[in-house]
C-alpha cells in the first residue's frame, strides 16, 4: 500500500465533511481517498491533495470544489490570504490537527491579520446534525501472549526506564495515536475499518496508568487483565474516552512534566498543557519502541508473510484460468482474494481496501473498485494488485503486477525498472542509522536513467497486526533512521496516465549485513514471498547482480512457500510456484500461463501432439 502523506488538517466554518484526523475518529470524506486538505470559507471550498489522487478528485467532485495540486502549506496559505478578508478567524477542530500541522499553518499565517481559532465542539459534526452515523465502539479484547512481543507490564516498565534516564525527567507519557495504546496494552479492537484499534488515550505517569476509552467496550476479563481494580503503579485506571482533555489539564496543573510525541498528539490536547510543562519530540517513546521488532515479533511477521504468500498465489493461479474467459472484473476479484485471505490462519480481515485496478485506472496510484464502478480484467492489459491481510501474529502489504498477454515493448521497460528499483534498494548495504531519505534514490535509479518516474513515497512501517502504514519507520523527510529490527515497505511503481500503472511493494526487515570488513552495516531481509510476472521482465535490462539476487529470492520462495502448499494439498498452485520461480537467465523463455500449461498436459495425456 502506497505511503499516505502526514495526519490531514481541514479549515473552515460551516460546510464539507472532514477526511479523518491523527486519533482516527472517523469522518465522511471529500472523495473516496483518505489523505488530503481541505479548506473552506463563506464563498469557496478547496481541496489540497497529492498526484496519487488528483484524477480520482477530478472525477469525484462537483463544481462546488476547486482542486488544488500544490500541497505545499505555503500554497494553502496564499489562498487562504487571498479568499479570506483581513482580520477574519479560521475555525479549526483541534481534535483534527496534530501539533506540527498547526505549528506550520500558525507560522505562516503570524505576520497576516488571520488567526488560527480552536473552535470545540466540531462545527461540521454540527452541520452533519441528525445524519451524521452513530459512531459504534466494539468490544476491545485482549491479544493472546502467544501474538505480543512482551507483557504490557514489561512494555510498561520499559517505557518509565526510559523517562527515567531522560535528561528532562519527564514525569508522564501522553499517548494520542490509536496504535500506541493498542500496542501498550496488547489491546485490540474493531472501531477503525481496516485496523485493529479502539478509540483510546492513555496518559502514563511514572505512579499511575490512566487508559481513555469506552468502558463499556472491556469485559470482565479484559478489566482484569489490566489490573484495574486497584490504584498502584501497575494498575490501569479505566476513564471515560470523552474526558481526556479535562484530565490532562488537571494533571497538568501540578509540579510535572509532560513527554509527547509531536506528530501525534492532538492540538485539542496540546493547548491545555502549559509551555513550560511539556517534553517535546518528534515521536513519543512508545512509538519508537513499538517501531524496533523483538526476534518473537520478527518471528510472526515472517510467519505471516508465509501464510498470506499462500492467499495471494491462490489467486493469481485463478485469474490465469479465468481471465481469458472474460468473467473477472475488478471488483469480484478483490472479493475473492479477501476470501482467499479469510480462509488462512489467524486471519482479521484485510489490512486495506484492495486496490484492483486493470488497465488504466491502475494509473490512479490508489483506486479501488466498488461494487458499481469496476472495469473487467482482460489478457490484453495490466493489472496491478494491492492488498494486504490483518492476522493475529502480523499485518501484510504486497503489490504485484500482472500482464497475461502480450506486453508492448514499453510496458516490460517500464516493468523491468521498477523491478530493479525495487532489488537495488533491497539488496543495499547501508551504514547504521542511516535515514530512510538517503536510500530511497536507489529505487528510482533506473526509471531516472530513461527519464521516468512515480509521485509517491517509497515505503513505509509495517504493524504486529497493527497499523498497514506504521510510523514512524519509511523513506520520507520525517521518518526516523533505519535500525536493526525495523520492518519497511519497499515499492517503487511507474503510471501512464490513461493507460497502465506499475507498482511492486515487498516488505522487508532490516537485518545486520556481512561486510568484508567489521563495521556496523545493515541491509534488508524480503519476507513478502510472491513471485513477480516473468512476462513483463526484461532479463536483458539486469546486471548480473540483480539476477543473481532474483533467483536467490526465488529460491527463498520455494524453500518457504512450497513446502505450506504441498502441506495442505494445493499441488495445482505448488506447481504455478514452481514454474515461476524457475532460474532466470539472460536468455530466459517465457513461461506459459497455467491454463496452457494444463492445456498441453491434458493433451499429452490423450495422446495427442502438440
Amino acid at each position: 500500500m502506497l505511503p499516505l502523506a502526514c495526519p490531514p488538517l481541514c479549515f473552515g466554518c460551516l460546510g464539507p465533511p472532514k477526511i479523518s484526523g491523527p486519533d482516527g475518529r472517523g469522518r465522511e470524506k471529500l472523495f473516496n481517498q483518505p489523505s488530503g486538505t481541505a479548506v473552506v470559507t463563506m464563498g469557496k471550498a478547496g481541496l489540497w491533495t497529492d498526484s496519487r489522487y488528483w484524477t480520482q478528485a477530478e472525477r469525484q467532485m462537483d463544481c462546488n470544489w476547486e482542486l488544488h495540486k500544490e500541497v505545499d502549506t505555503a500554497s494553502i496559505v496564499v489562498w487562504l490570504l487571498t479568499e479570506v478578508p483581513a482580520g477574519k478567524r479560521v475555525g479549526f477542530d483541534p481534535f483534527l490537527f496534530s501539533i506540527g500541522s498547526w505549528e506550520s499553518y500558525n507560522m505562516a499565517l503570524m505576520n497576516s491579520n488571520i488567526k488560527l481559532v480552536s473552535i470545540t465542539p466540531n462545527l461540521v459534526d454540527q452541520a452533519w446534525g441528525s445524519e451524521k452515523p452513530l459512531v459504534l465502539s466494539q468490544p476491545i479484547y485482549v491479544l493472546q501472549e502467544a501474538f505480543t512481543g512482551n507483557t504490557w507490564q514489561k512494555k510498561v516498565s520499559d517505557i518509565r526506564s526510559q523517562m527515567q534516564k531522560h535528561p528532562q525527567a519527564p514525569t508522564a507519557v501522553l499517548l494520542s495515536a490509536l496504535d500506541e495504546t493498542a500496542w501498550l496494552f496488547n489491546l485490540r479492537g474493531s472501531d477503525i475499518p481496516y485496523n485493529p484499534f479502539f478509540y483510546s488515550y492513555t496518559l502514563l505517569t511514572d505512579s499511575s496508568i490512566r487508559l481513555f476509552v469506552n468502558r463499556s467496550c472491556l469485559n470482565s476479563e479484559t478489566l482484569k487483565y489490566l489490573n484495574s481494580s486497584c490504584t498502584g503503579s501497575m494498575c490501569v485506571q479505566v476513564e471515560d474516552y470523552s474526558q481526556v482533555r479535562h484530565n490532562v489539564q488537571a494533571y497538568a496543573s501540578g509540579n510535572v512534566k509532560i513527554w509527547i510525541g509531536t506528530s501525534y498528539t492532538t492540538y485539542g490536547l496540546y493547548e491545555v498543557i502549559p509551555t513550560e510543562k511539556l517534553i517535546e519530540d518528534t515521536y513519543s517513546p512508545v512509538m519508537v519502541t513499538k517501531a524496533v521488532k523483538n526476534s518473537k515479533e520478527q518471528a510472526l511477521l515472517r510467519a505471516s508473510h508465509v501464510r498470506d504468500a499462500v492467499a495471494v498465489i491462490r489467486y493469481l493461479v485463478w485469474l490465469e484460468k479465468n481471465v481469458p474467459k472474460g468473467t473477472v472484473d475488478e471488483f469480484s476479484g478483490a472479493e475473492l482474494l479477501n476470501k482467499f485471505r479469510g480462509k488462512e490462519q489467524f486471519s482479521s480481515g484485510p489490512s486495506f481496501e484492495t486496490i484492483s485496478a486493470s488497465g488504466l485506472n491502475a494509473a490512479l496510484a490508489h483506486y479501488s473498485p466498488t461494487k458499481e464502478l469496476h472495469r473487467k480484467l482482460s489478457s490484453d492489459e495490466m493489472y496491478l494488485l494491492d492488498s494486504g491481510g490483518q492476522y493475529w501474529d502480523g499485518t501484510t502489504d504486497i503489490t504485484r503486477t500482472v500482464h497475461w498477454g502480450t506486453p508492448s515493448a514499453f510496458q516490460k521497460e517500464a516493468y523491468t525498472r521498477v523491478l530493479i528499483g525495487n532489488i537495488d534498494l533491497s539488496r543495499l548495504v547501508f551504514p547504521a542509522n542511516t535515514s530512510g531519505r538517503m536510500m530511497e534514490v536507489f529505487a528510482r535509479r533506473a526509471l531516472w536513467d530513461v527519464g521516468l518516474n512515480y509521485g509517491h513515497g517509497t515505503g513505509h512501517g509495517i504493524g504486529n497486526f497493527l497499523c498497514v502504514h506504521e510510523w514512524p519507520v519509511g523513506f520520507q523527510y520525517n521518518n526516523i533512521p533505519m535500525a536493526k529490527g525495523m520492518f519497511t515497505s519497499i515499492e517503487p511503481g511507474y503510471y501512464q496516465d490513461g493507460e497502465f500503472g506499475i507498482r511492486l511493494e515487498d516488505v522487508a526487515l532490516v537485518v545486520e549485513a556481512k561486510t568484508k570488513y567489521p563495521g556496523s552495516y545493515l541491509t534488508f531481509e524480503v519476507v513478502s514471498l510472491v513471485p513477480y510476472d516473468r512476462n513483463l521482465i526484461d532479463v536483458s535490462l539486469l546486471s548480473p547482480e540483480q539476477l543473481q539476487y532474483l533467483n536467490h529470492y526465488y529460491q527463498t520462495i520455494r524453500e518457504k512457500v512450497g513446502p505450506e502448499l504441498q502441506q495442505r494439498q494445493l499441488l495445482e498452485e505448488f506447481e504455478w510456484l514452481q514454474q515461476h520461480t524457475e532460474p532466470l537467465s539472460a536468455k530466459a523463455p517465457h513461461t506459459a500461463p497455467l491454463a496452457s500449461l494444463l492445456a498441453v498436459s491434458s493433451l499429452a495425456i490423450l495422446g495427442c501432439r502438440v
